[in-house]
């Protein structure tokens, strides 16, 4: 018999709960339903998967949607019995079982993978939504090959945006403007970027202009530069607010997550699995994370 109290808590304990149904948290899913475990995913839904509109470089996929790569895991992963709902996660707690809570409910078990993912920060120009993903692109590994020989605007607010402006002009297009957005680079990097026959534009752009197509920048004084694509580098925030009660080991830069070689973080039993982590930001990738975590839980479960 299951009892629940008055916030919905029950006695049931669940050997895994999956925070967040990305490629990572489904993959996963996936693997530890096929063990026939009892596993609950809780996700907030709309992440940076599903809004990505062209995907081309999954194994077989020539092009897929990030939207349809979460509905199809979620529809594999329902036909091995795995449970998922639409909850927001507000807090997990460990004591000898893994406390997870949302607004109405806290749940338990035995592990706990972590694949809730990060979002972009996207500074305030006109008609950015409008492009993001179509000729507006934040990942260089997973959008920069759709700029090939194209004219485009590499826009960023720190260093990091002048690395990206030299690696798009070493492996895409050589017709390329950098604009540094709220920060001044120094005369060296400058110099660089000069050399590389880089053009450099100190404005902050306010729209981008183009009806079915970017056509170009419109910046805070009136004046344009045409151009087809924008590569931007303005940085991600995590979405782990739900994980701030615990002690977990993170990076020097007090960032990212540290995990082991099965992505299992510092406190035992929790595992995170895709952008959190240190490693590479990839949809494959975090499938692949998901997968190795989930066969690492499978064995503890055996033992």
């Amino acid at each position: 018999m299951t009892v629940t109290g008055s916030r919905g808590m029950n006695d049931h304990v669940h050997d895994c709960i999956i925070i967040g149904a990305g490629p990572g948290g489904l993959q996963a899913a996936i693997y530890l339903g096929r063990y026939n475990r009892d596993v609950l995913v809780l996700d907030r839904s709309g992440g940076r998967t599903w809004h990505a509109r062209h995907i081309e470089n999954v194994l077989t996929h020539r092009d897929i949607s990030g939207s349809e790569i979460i509905e199809r895991g979620i529809e594999q992963a329902k036909h091995f019995n795995v449970r998922i709902e639409r909850k927001r996660v507000t807090a997990v707690r460990k004591d000898d079982l893994f406390s997870v809570s949302s607004a109405d409910a806290e749940y338990r078990s035995r592990f706990v993978i972590v694949s809730s993912g990060v979002q972009d920060i996207l500074p305030p120009i006109e008609n950015l939504y409008k492009f993001l993903g179509v000729s507006y692109f934040t990942c260089i590994d997973c959008d920069g090959h759709k700029t090939t020989n194209k004219k485009i605007a590499v826009v960023g607010d720190s260093l990091k945006s002048v690395n990206l402006a030299l690696a798009m002009k070493q492996m895409f297009t050589r017709d390329i403007t950098f604009i540094p957005y709220d920060f001044v680079p120094s005369g060296s990097h400058l110099e660089v970027l000069r050399e590389e026959r880089i053009g450099i534009i100190a404005a902050k752009p306010v729209s981008i202009l183009g009806a079915a197509v970017m056509e170009g920048l419109e910046f805070a004084d009136g004046s344009r530069i045409a151009c087809e694509a924008v590569m931007a580098s303005f940085g991600i925030t995590l979405n782990d607010e739900f994980l701030a009660g615990l002690s977990l080991k993170r990076d020097a830069g007090r960032f990212k997550y540290v995990v082991n070689g099965v992505y299992e973080s510092s406190l035992d039993g929790l595992y995170i699995v895709g952008p959190l982590n240190t490693g590479q930001d990839q949809v494959v990738i975090a499938a692949g994370e998901g997968a190795t975590a989930a066969i690492d839980i499978n064995k503890r479960l055996l033992e």
